[in-house]
């Protein structure tokens, strides 16, 4: 039986009904719409390109494999559903890392993971600073920050993505501004500006 057509018209959630039923043409307007607006949220995960592209290209694998994933009963957004799928595989990826026990293969990573020259030069000492302190955080804390402040996404809808109620998002974005705070009020020395952007 032939799959629907799909059109550039047609919400997310019409389109994964549509992949359910078997279209290409709905999964590649999918892909298309929002694959630089996930591949930005992975790299934010990931801090490397290369793993950032990976992660959105297995997330999306994941969904034209197993489509019955999406429960359109549930009354997510597609968006907030394909978060949580981005997050779920990245703690995968994490705990693969961990399991390294060659140490060039846990350089070689940590060093894929770093900004390049380029991205570096294009930095200011600011940025920097605060993409480390960022870094710097628990996975869970970073993520938290990151779909709030970066994402747009209101507390409700991050704390759905990332499979946790709302109390328990508040109280790992609060322990994420300390975080940042602390990082930041123990380097902040080290530019000399005389500057204190823990305290903005």
């Amino acid at each position: 039986m032939k799959a629907p057509m799909a059109s550039t018209d047609d919400s997310d959630e019409s389109l994964m009904r549509l992949i359910k039923q078997g279209s290409h043409q709905a999964f590649a307007i999918l892909v298309r719409r929002h694959t630089e607006r996930f591949h930005a949220a992975a790299y934010r995960m990931t801090n490397g390109a290369r793993e950032a592209e990976d992660l959105v290209q297995d997330a999306f694998l994941k969904i034209w494999q197993k489509p019955e994933i999406w429960r359109d009963d549930a009354g997510a957004k597609f968006t907030t559903w394909f978060y949580r799928i981005l997050i779920n595989q990245n703690t995968d990826r994490l705990r693969r890392h961990k399991k390294l026990a060659d140490g060039n293969e846990i350089l070689e990573f940590v060093a894929d993971a770093a900004p390049n020259p380029e991205q570096k030069a294009a930095m200011t000492e600011e940025e920097i600073m605060i993409e480390s302190a960022i870094d710097s955080l628990p996975e869970r804390q970073k993520t938290a920050l990151n779909l709030c402040f970066y994402e747009g996404m209101s507390n409700a809808e991050a704390a759905e993505a990332m499979g946790v109620k709302v109390k328990a998002l508040e109280s790992l974005l609060m322990r994420a501004k300390t975080g940042l705070k602390e990082f930041i009020g123990r380097n902040d020395n080290r530019l000399g500006k005389g500057k204190s952007y823990a305290t903005r």
